[in-house]
């Protein structure tokens, strides 16, 4: 792990307007930066950046968050690779925390499979464009593909010697040990000998999200029956065939931007398709498509689009990844190409803008798609007919929203012209077979009790928001004194005790934390509850609130949340009003009446939520003990919205 000091001094170093600027044209507007969203197309900038305190807001997306939290939004980077990025930008040596021998081996044994994999791309890259032999066979196959320099260098394509062990003598040469080399599957070594896995190849170094090297694909250029045409690393440490796709890392950005993921099977169709302007394009390397490629998708998009080549034969062997694809939940749609086309093939031959128009105006349905292609088989045989209907309905089954299902139903039961009763009554067995859904579906509850859950619902959302609201005083006014009033018990000149009304000064993270632990009110959204905690933390420690703590805090939900909240304060700042001669009463001097607004509010939900609880358990037994109860609750709010001056509902 990385060590904490090192994280501290990322943050202290780090300047989120260099960051971000990198990434996104920004203007100086006031003391902030202003530019285009990076995550939506736009034509006003809705996208802040505030050098003071160091954070951003999208206000088109509602994303915003520190510098580490942009870069994992951004360039979908983990927290640790986030902090590896700006280490290495800002010349900042990395220190790790200390491990166990055992974890130091293995940390050190993986990052020199990365410093192979990486050695390796260099010099098949540079064999490719410097050499003799590299220019005349790899170079110019690639050439004779149609891919420019440009592309050639964006995807590092390289070229392998075609002699035995050409690569492996150059890394031992260069201090690489030989068990890296093996274990990256780059050398087999055999006894004494070693050669080279790719020797006579041109490479396509296949990238992990955050851009490392994992593997390779190689693509033979001899005629050779007894060697594979295509190649991949063999599954090791780093690279594991099913958990990656290839130009994921090139396409991560315009896919989260298109909002949908171009799906084809090879490696040139994905460098054609991104080098004719669709970049949202990556590839199973023609491998069945797995749960953990779509789930790697599905971090930046929910809609996925299959491209198929014209081939017939190519097609049904690739719909089964279509079923996949539903059961993860995710929006699939197909394109097929004209007989004799695959996707590389037809980039090549059309424009960028013909190629997107193809694309938009023969995206179809998976049912249309299904039907269009298994209706050449079924002909007007009824029997295939009806097992062409199962199939599609089995599709269907894996959907996991139920108004998906029925809207698929629907169409399903108009291309195919039967009726829908039909359809749902073979959709419901199906689903009963395979998930046991009757069995688990819980018995429907009376008119009464389904309008208290969703008032219950209701006033747990209400909660959420009022548990944010009194964060954002916490995190906003915590280190600031108030007058606060309090209502005492004292003794009087008559020896009677009255109730006196009292003005104290406390400090407003201190008297909410008084308020909270009075009544016993823990917070339901667990990221405020950890804000929360760490506020109180310390509060009881240094006397005070540290806003530069949670900005920078290594939870990305609790920087982005505070974050956001600080943007939006100074988004909706009050205008100078005193110009025009009104004066607005500031947040600062109303901080005894916001605080206690918002624990009463807070107060006020909880006993509707108890009495809502109270009234589903009530029974003929406790009839009486749940209505004391539920007055006793009710009187109570009462006086919250007395306190609050307001009327009880």
């Amino acid at each position: 792990m990385i060590n904490r000091t090192t994280i501290d001094q990322v943050f202290e170093t780090a300047r989120v307007e260099e960051v971000i600027g990198e990434f996104v044209h920004l203007k100086k507007a006031g003391s902030n930066f202003k530019g285009l969203s990076p995550f939506v197309d736009e034509k006003s900038p809705s996208f802040m950046v505030s050098p003071v305190k160091q954070i951003w807001k999208d206000f088109s997306t509602g994303k915003g968050g520190n510098v580490i939290s942009f870069l994992m939004e951004h360039e979908h980077y983990s927290y640790p690779e986030a902090i590896r990025y700006l280490a290495k930008k800002y010349n900042i040596e990395i220190e790790e925390t200390e491990q166990t021998d055992e974890q130091k081996q293995q940390a050190s044994a993986r990052e020199s499979m990365y410093l192979v994999s990486e050695y390796a791309r260099d010099y098949f890259h540079n064999i490719l464009l410097n050499t003799q032999k590299g220019k005349a066979i790899g170079y110019s196959y690639f050439k004779e593909r149609g891919f420019t320099d440009e592309i050639i260098k964006k995807f590092e394509l390289g070229y392998a010697l075609d002699e035995w062990s050409a690569f492996t003598d150059e890394a031992l040469k260069n201090k690489y040990n030989l068990e890296f080399l093996e274990k990256t599957g780059l050398t087999i070594v055999k006894e004494t000998k070693h050669f080279d896995r790719f020797k006579g190849r041109v490479l396509f170094p296949i990238h992990s999200m955050s851009g490392r090297v994992l593997g390779f694909g190689g693509r033979i250029l001899k005629i050779n029956k007894k060697a594979a045409k295509y190649l991949n690393s063999p599954e090791s440490e780093l690279y594991h065939k099913s958990k990656i796709l290839y130009g994921i890392y090139h396409a991560k950005q315009a896919i989260a931007k298109e909002d949908n993921c171009y799906l084809v099977e090879g490696y040139t169709d994905v460098i054609s398709f991104y080098q004719n302007g669709v970049e949202n394009t990556v590839a199973s390397s023609g491998t069945a498509l797995t749960s953990d490629q779509i789930r790697l998708v599905s971090r930046l998009t929910n809609n996925i689009t299959v491209l198929f080549d014209g081939d017939a034969a190519g097609i049904r062997a690739s719909i089964r990844g279509i079923d996949l694809i539903l059961e993860q939940g995710l929006n699939v749609k197909v394109v097929a190409f004209p007989d004799g086309e695959d996707p590389d093939s037809f980039a090549k031959s059309v424009s960028t803008e013909e190629l997107k128009t193809y694309l938009k105006e023969n995206s179809q349905d998976f049912i249309q798609f299904k039907v269009s292609l298994l209706l050449k088989d079924a002909a007007n045989d009824p029997v295939k007919k009806a097992g062409l209907i199962r199939e599609i309905v089995q599709s269907i089954a894996k959907i996991p929203s139920a108004i998906q299902r029925e809207v698929y139903v629907q169409e399903c039961a108009t291309i195919m012209q039967i009726s829908e009763k039909v359809l749902f009554s073979e959709l419901a067995q199906i689903r009963s077979k395979n998930e046991d859904e009757h069995a688990k579906r819980p018995q429907q509850k009376p008119l009464a009790l389904v309008k208290e859950a969703k008032e219950k619902v209701v006033a747990v959302n209400q909660l959420v928001i009022l548990e944010r609201h009194l964060i954002e005083i916490l995190l906003l006014y915590g280190n600031k004194e108030a007058d606060f009033i309090d209502f005492v018990e004292e003794k009087n000149e008559k020896d009677e005790y009255e109730t006196v009304k009292k003005i104290f000064t406390n400090k407003v993270a201190s008297e909410v934390y008084l308020h909270l632990q009075d009544d016993e009110i823990a917070f339901t959204n667990e990221t405020f509850k950890s804000i929360y905690f760490e506020i109180i933390h310390q509060l009881n420690q240094d006397k005070r609130v540290s806003i530069e703590h949670f900005i920078n805090h290594p939870n990305p939900n609790i920087s982005m949340t505070v974050s956001d909240i600080f943007m939006n304060d100074e988004q909706y700042a009050l205008s100078d009003w005193k110009r025009k001669n009104i004066y607005v009463k500031t947040k600062e001097k109303m901080l005894s009446k916001l605080v206690m607004d918002a624990v009463y509010n807070i107060r006020r939900i909880l006993i509707d939520l108890k009495i809502t609880d109270l009234e589903q358990s009530y029974t003929t037994e406790n009839r009486k003990e749940t209505l004391g109860l539920v007055v006793n609750y009710k009187e109570l709010k009462r006086l919250i919205f007395d306190n609050l001056g307001r009327i009880a509902g």
